[in-house]
């Protein structure tokens, strides 16, 4: 027997798909109500359910949705399932989520649909907690198994590290109850891993995939790019290419934020052809992830020249694009920029301050920092949020402020995290202030023991002042807590692949020419004036032997590979996963001078343009 709430959502459904769509909204939802209302009475002449459609599309708030559940109660309505699912969204929509739930609790005949409609609702709040406690009382309570629809709206919530453990329980009930068949739920799970860093396990539900479609491959790509596994995530596109997949929009812009990862312009060229070619518009989603593969690639020219042809760009566009000012240390521009930003109507957010604040880092815009982080308030109604203060302390702290930096900590209307306490740290380290350096290691420690980079800065600092005795005690203490220092590692573009180099590395099919290449550009800069800093080798050896460790780092041979590879005028663009090193810093500019050539370094905070001997960064950073 069809019951009444099936035949309802069936019908109501079907009129509503049958009127034009030209009909604004509003118009289809009445005409609709008038014939399903009509329809509906023939079946269940008890029922009346027109009153109760006007008034669900009448409610515009929280007000509106009580006037209409004291209707229903009065009309002894309230009892319906059907109904009572629906005031239960309402409670949902306008944010009242305790009054949700507080309501299904008193729905007598729960039914599936029912559970799915407020486990949905409370996931959508990114409750882990109760969204994971509802689907338990389902099964416990209730006796259902959940179908397909319960599972795609409860693993959104476990995508975060501290939600495998339940994710990984619903993965089991999927299993169990052969919901693996399902593309949406394996997609869904997939995705949920991903999310949760677990990329091997996302891989292995794909692997074991019968028939992927477009959502499955999309997922795991995003899966590796989103785990800082780019390579791997193109991988993935050209396999779904040669399985006759073509990508969408999601594919594009997940297949962008690679490239962009991997400093890999030509690629993203590429993929800017294929979408005029394809006929993609440049939609904001599509646009503002381009601005972000040329600005990461090292071209800013080409990234506001397509921030220029995109129509009405959103706030999210004009952020990316002030974010790529900040990143090449354009701290003038990116405040221009934000001024005209603000004078076209665009508000500006939280994430739009960071940025701004960051230019002003960069660039060592003392007031000006000061004054956009007064403002933020006070003129925009944005409340300053950890990631502001941390810009600041870094700000003040390597302008030399290291006082004010403490004491704006001191004063935050929050608990500074390890963040904030890095920048300070850091600051530390520029300012060559050991002291001061040692007390905030010390509250970083302890606030994240097994992050080996807070040791590494220590360390740092007590061999960059000759403290041999220090270094080696903090160093002892990483190996005793099982922390290793992550490898440097400088990358760069060429023939259609990313070559990687580390220290010393020999492993490079054309090692050997990189090394008689370097040995030439070190003996040119030489005598052009460049002399080795080996307070940056930070081992207790010979000078001799700083000096030919410090000629080997991961930067001096990527930009010798692209020396000999690349011709003469084409600026030679290399990506390292830390900091460039001060020694390294120096002979770029060098570099730049006796080879007349354009160097570009994207280190992990910010890009460096070498070109006459000079860096775009002021030789602040």
């Amino acid at each position: 027997m069809v019951t009444r709430r099936a035949y309802s959502l069936y019908h109501y459904n079907y009129w509503f798909s049958q009127i034009p769509k030209h009909f604004n909204p509003t118009t289809r939802r009445n005409v609709c109500t008038s014939i399903h209302s009509q329809t509906l009475l023939q079946h269940y002449p008890n029922s009346n359910p027109k009153p109760l459609f006007l008034d669900v599309n009448s409610c515009f708030s929280i007000f509106d949705c009580q006037i209409f559940h004291t209707k229903l109660i009065k009309c002894g309505n309230y009892n319906d399932g059907f109904i009572g699912d629906q005031l239960v969204g309402l409670y949902a929509k306008f944010g009242n989520l305790y009054g949700a739930l507080q309501l299904f609790d008193e729905i007598p005949n729960k039914d599936l649909v029912s559970w799915n409609s407020i486990i949905s609702v409370v996931s959508r709040n990114r409750d882990v907690g109760k969204s994971y406690s509802l689907f338990c009382r389902m099964r416990r309570e209730m006796g259902l198994n959940p179908n397909e629809v319960t599972l795609i709206s409860l693993l959104p919530v476990f995508a975060n590290k501290q939600a495998l453990v339940e994710g990984e329980c619903v993965h089991v009930y999927a299993v169990k109850l052969g919901f693996l068949c399902e593309a949406k739920v394996v997609n869904s799970l997939i995705s949920m891993y991903g999310k949760c860093c677990a990329v091997y396990a996302a891989c292995q539900l794909f692997e074991a995939m019968s028939l992927r479609n477009l959502v499955s491959w999309n997922s795991v790509i995003a899966v590796h790019v989103q785990n800082g596994l780019s390579e791997e995530g193109i991988y993935y596109f050209n396999n779904m290419r040669m399985a006759g997949i073509n990508p969408d929009r999601t594919t594009i812009v997940t297949l962008l934020q690679a490239f962009g990862d991997l400093a890999a312009i030509r690629p993203g060229r590429a993929i800017h052809g294929y979408i005029i070619g394809s006929g993609f518009s440049l939609d904001v989603p599509v646009g503002t992830a381009l601005i972000s593969v040329y600005s990461k690639c090292g071209s800013l020219d080409a990234s506001y020249e397509l921030f220029l042809e995109m129509n009405n760009p959103d706030r999210i566009t004009w952020t990316a694009m002030l974010a790529s000012y900040s990143m090449h240390g354009h701290g003038r521009e990116a405040i221009d920029f934000f001024n005209l930003m603000v004078k076209k109507g665009i508000r500006p957010d939280h994430v739009t301050f960071t940025h701004v604040l960051n230019a002003c880092s960069h660039s060592g815009l003392i007031e000006e920092g000061k004054m956009y982080f007064e403002s933020m308030f006070k003129d925009y109604g944005v409340t300053p949020r950890i990631d502001h203060y941390s810009c600041m302390v870094d700000l003040l702290g390597r302008s030399g402020l290291l006082d004010e930096a403490h004491e704006l900590i001191q004063g935050m209307p929050m608990e500074p995290n390890a963040g904030v306490w890095g920048a300070l740290i850091g600051a530390c380290r520029v300012q060559r202030n050991i002291k001061f350096g040692r007390e905030v290691a010390e509250i970083l420690f302890a606030l994240e023991p097994s992050d080996p980079r807070n040791y590494i800065i220590l360390s740092n600092m007590y061999s960059a002042a000759g403290q041999w005795k220090e270094a080696s005690e903090v160093r002892a203490l990483m190996r005793a807590r099982g922390l290793k220092k992550d490898a440097g590692y400088s990358y760069i573009e060429h023939g259609g692949k990313v070559h990687g180099f580390v220290v010393g590395d020999e492993s490079h099919p054309v090692s050997k020419q990189i090394y008689v290449k370097l040995g030439e550009l070190i003996v040119k800069i030489v005598n052009a004036g460049y002399v080795p800093n080996t307070e940056f080798v930070l081992h207790d050896v010979d000078e001799e032997v700083k000096k030919d460790m410090i000629y080997k780092h991961s930067e001096k041979l990527a930009i010798a590979f692209g020396i000999l590879v690349n011709d003469t005028g084409i600026p030679i663009m290399i990506t390292k996963n830390l900091r460039i090193c001060g020694d390294c810093h120096s002979a770029a500019k060098f570099i730049s001078l006796v080879e007349k050539r354009a160097i570009v370094v994207r280190d992990s905070k910010r890009f460096h343009h070498f070109a006459n001997g000079l860096c775009s960064c002021g030789d602040y950073w």
